[in-house]
């Protein structure tokens, strides 16, 4: 088969065109840097000519509430419209878990939006909502620091390796599309302060992480299953656990 990888120079894209490309199809790494832009349709009719997948991995380089909704939308139309033309049979995204629970952030509220546009479009498709990743973890610790503490929401959290969504998102792309959401997440469900205290420590930090019911989440007020499948007996578990991972990175 032939796929192609929008935002295919990224994390996750890197990681998929890979494990594609490993399974013997013909996986078409896509971003600005090859000459394909999403947001202005640059290369989008070149790319996908005979493409039977579509997977769209990409990000916005901006995540100002107006930027980011502008990318998601604006992208997401030209492209769903490329592979309209081009006769693209599944249209695979990475979403994220909890976007419709999580009312205080622009992106998350940018990829309800980009959700919208793919299923009211009429090509079949599959979104596939991942919960964090891993390697954001230590990112996420930096954002909630406060004085010589690091407070974090009183919540649940179920982070995935990159590699695992990479995998998952191999397997639905190759699967027949689905014309629903399915949600992936990591094997552990703990409090989001075990996660981030295990993090830091592995680094030689000591400082305190304290879990507070009223810490935002970048700016969003979460509840104790906002993070977390809300299907948790449907969610497909990665196999990595955070413990390995850190070890190994």
């Amino acid at each position: 088969m032939k796929i192609v990888v929008i935002g295919g120079s990224g994390l996750i894209g890197r990681h998929l065109t890979a494990e594609l490309s490993r399974q013997g199809h013909e996986a078409i790494a896509a971003s600005p840097s090859s000459g394909v832009n999403a947001l202005t349709g640059e290369g989008l009719a070149r790319v996908l000519a005979g493409a039977d997948v579509v997977v769209d991995v990409s990000n916005s380089p901006s995540f100002e509430d107006a930027a980011v909704l502008d990318f998601f939308e604006r992208s997401s139309r030209n492209l769903l419209a490329a592979e309209r033309e081009a006769g693209a049979k599944h249209h695979v995204a990475l979403s994220i878990v909890g976007t419709d629970r999580l009312k205080g952030n622009g992106y998350f509220l940018a990829k309800v939006a980009q959700e919208r546009l793919i299923a009211a479009s009429g090509l079949p498709y599959t979104i596939v909502r991942a919960t964090q990743f891993f390697e954001f973890v230590a990112t996420i610790a930096q954002a909630s620091v406060a004085g010589d503490r690091i407070v974090v929401p009183d919540a649940d959290f179920q982070p995935i390796a990159a590699a695992d969504v990479a995998a998952a998102l191999a397997d639905v792309a190759l699967a027949s599309p689905r014309n629903a959401t399915i949600e992936i997440a990591g094997p552990d469900r703990l409090p989001f302060r075990e996660f981030v205290a295990h993090s830091i420590a592995s680094t030689g930090d000591r400082r305190e992480v304290l879990a507070d019911r009223a810490a935002r989440y970048f700016g969003a007020a979460l509840d104790k299953g906002s993070l977390v499948p809300e299907h948790a007996e449907a969610a497909r578990l990665g196999p990595t656990q955070f413990a390995s991972w850190l070890a190994a990175a």
